[in-house]
């Protein structure tokens, strides 16, 4: 029959993508070259593994079995990689990596050329993702996720501890007074996310001591987007000290009601599946982070 690694991990790249020509675009192929690998594995089972209709792909009974064997296939000769490399000492292969914009921009890259030097055989596929995601359908390794932790099917580190805490542009605060109390929110501009609706929830407390929940004037899913919005002076936001500590020391934002805060961190985990074959990977890479994030974290 003699099928190659290379048609197997064509017809997984097809399924996890959605589509030949997303697939071809990943492989870095043409499409013709992709279908014709698709069709000529399916010739060589000699079966049909995906059905093609009009408007998607759609697996079929067998093709469902032999994608669970599929993966199973390209774990192992990931895996036989990596035994290989820790003869070497060196962990290598691809590392798919995972997390929200912000914590990808202000954290992760500036960590990268770090990172890299030190281990130069891994590969890494940097994606960013604002929500939660499955990891198996994004083809992704290791997430970063900010907050707590609700699928106990993934084996989490702690990564570090973020205070968030309200925060506006001077600019802003000329032009409509800082607020002094809690109350005064209400005659503001505030700058909130769309979802999950939980991060709308600031650290601070209303009259009756319960946690402000504010309804936002602009929203948007993005905390990238929502410090843009605040650094333009477009109202008050509540942000994670990870991406906000380069503008509070430069005086681009200041801290709104910081006597009314409340001292809260945000838990920040890497996370994946606990029976992964790049083991070795994905240790090199967490323990990066922690040690090139430090003790301190983003305190400042």
């Amino acid at each position: 029959m003699n099928i190659t690694l290379d048609e197997i991990q064509n017809f997984i790249a097809v399924v996890d993508t959605g589509s030949i020509t997303s697939a071809a675009q990943q492989l870095d192929q043409t499409v013709s070259a992709a279908s014709r690998t698709l069709g000529r594995l399916e010739q060589k089972l000699n079966t049909t593994l995906l059905r093609r209709t009009t408007r998607r792909l759609e697996l079929t009974d067998e093709g469902e079995v032999f994608l669970e064997r599929a993966r199973d296939i390209v774990a192992a000769v990931e895996s036989a990689e990596e035994q290989m490399a820790s003869r070497r000492a060196r962990p290598a292969g691809r590392l798919r990596v995972d997390a929200a914009s912000p914590f990808m921009l202000h954290v992760v890259v500036p960590l990268i050329a770090g990172y890299r030097e030190r281990y130069p055989d891994v590969a890494l596929e940097l994606q960013s993702s604002e929500g939660y995601i499955d990891l198996l359908e994004r083809r992704t390794d290791v997430a970063l996720r900010i907050g707590r932790l609700k699928d106990s099917t993934l084996h989490a580190r702690p990564i570090a501890t973020s205070q968030i805490r309200c925060l506006a542009s001077p600019a802003y605060l000329r032009r409509h007074g800082a607020p002094k109390h809690v109350a005064d929110l209400a005659k503001h501009s505030l700058l909130g996310f769309t979802e999950p609706d939980s991060l709308n929830e600031w650290p601070l407390l209303d009259g009756q001591g319960q946690p402000v929940h504010i309804k936002p004037t602009i929203g948007s899913s993005s905390g990238e987007t929502l410090r843009q919005l605040a650094l333009e002076g477009n109202g008050i936001v509540c942000l994670s000290d990870f991406m906000t500590r380069v503008d509070r020391e430069a005086e681009r934002l200041v801290q709104v009601l910081p006597e009314q805060t409340v001292a809260f961190r945000q838990p920040i985990n890497a996370v994946y599946y606990r029976n992964t074959a790049i083991s070795a990977r994905i240790a090199s890479f967490v323990s990066y982070l922690v040690e090139a994030i430090g003790e301190n974290g983003f305190d400042g």
